[in-house]
């Protein structure tokens, strides 16, 4: 994680970022609709720059909440609360997502790690190293992390770690 002090502050983004921005979620997210439903060319998005590079690190919502990170190594991003809102609005389930029981959700709303005997559901063209939100029956947000083995593994194992959960989610019923 980079040191706060290592950022610009919040700047807008102009429209060569968000067109960029775009195709990298569009190539992420294997689909066109998440990508614009990520980046609506109605909403105003502000970014973070890496003061060693100056290039975008964060992007952030006006009102200053981190809405996705820019991963420096691979140049992808990293899910949010925020972003993980917007997935589960734009997608039907079970797109980008593991479906998880309700007697689990406190513990993975901790961060613990998504074991794959708790599997429910998974989206089955997800992959090892894909970015997934974690909702419970009810598409309810848990959490958002990497997935460690692929949607199909995830759904047959009854041993391991499906998802490593990044961030639980906080504002939940």
């Amino acid at each position: 994680m980079i040191p706060k002090e290592n950022l610009s502050p919040p700047e807008p983004i102009n429209e060569y970022e968000l067109k960029v921005l775009r195709r990298i979620a569009e190539y992420q997210f294997i689909s066109g609709s998440v990508a614009s439903c990520l980046f609506p060319s109605d909403r105003e998005f502000y970014v973070q720059r890496s003061l060693n590079t100056g290039k975008i690190r964060n992007v952030l919502t006006p009102d200053g909440i981190l809405y996705l990170v820019l991963r420096a190594q691979d140049l992808l991003f990293s899910l949010q609360e925020a972003s993980a809102k917007v997935i589960l609005k734009c997608t039907n389930p079970p797109a980008l997502r593991v479906v998880i029981p309700s007697s689990v959700k406190s513990f993975v709303m901790e961060g613990r790690s998504v074991f794959a005997k708790f599997v429910i559901d998974v989206d089955p063209k997800l992959r090892a190293g894909d970015e997934v939100v974690v909702v419970d029956e009810n598409d309810a947000l848990v959490a958002v992390g990497k997935m460690r083995v692929s949607g199909e593994e995830a759904k047959q194992y009854k041993r391991g770690v499906a998802v490593n959960v990044r961030r639980g989610a906080k504002d939940v019923d």
